[in-house]
């Protein structure tokens, strides 16, 4: 029996994960279930949501989607400043947290407040994830890794299209 690479593993993973419906690379709820309710202290329609947001951020925010790689201006940003939600302008991250992570993510070791983020857990693709959301309003920002720098060890990978960059 030949043996089994890495690779071809976790290949065979994914290509099974996805025929059964459980990877999804732009989101994992429908219409009825984004985020228009829940304990947070702004709550809109998604027809409202969509409105306000458009359609690329609805898709982060709303539906929990992942922006392509390397594709936001915000992976470059080195000004001071907050990082606010796009979707209620929280202020959620600080360009005192952001580093280089070379994933293609604006990444920050942590950020400005706890109270500022909540987190679940997201098992789209399979294993265990964390994803981070705003508190307030409660769209989806990125997710959380353990592969961070000091002090906290923590990487929170987030969509450029999920912020708003507010100059210091």
């Amino acid at each position: 029996m030949k043996s089994l690479d890495r690779r071809t593993m976790i290949t065979g993973t994914l290509a099974a994960a996805g025929a059964f419906g459980v990877v999804s690379l732009s989101g994992g709820f429908d219409d009825a279930k984004a985020r228009s309710g829940g304990p947070f202290k702004i709550n809109r329609s998604p027809e409202e949501w969509k409105q306000r947001l458009g359609p690329a951020r609805y898709r982060i925010l709303r539906l929990e989607g992942t922006e392509r790689a390397y594709s936001s201006p915000l992976n470059d940003e080195k000004r001071n400043g907050v990082f606010a939600c796009a979707g209620c302008n929280l202020g959620v991250y600080s360009s005192k947290t952001k580093y280089n992570s070379g994933t293609g993510w604006p990444s920050f070791w942590a950020p400005i407040s706890k109270d500022r983020i909540g987190t679940t857990k997201d098992f789209k693709l399979v294993y265990p994830r964390t994803e981070v959301h705003c508190a307030r309003c409660g769209g989806h920002l990125g997710h959380i890794f353990n592969d961070g720098p000091k002090p906290t060890g923590k990487r929170h990978c987030i969509n450029g299209l999920a912020l708003r960059f507010i100059p210091a």
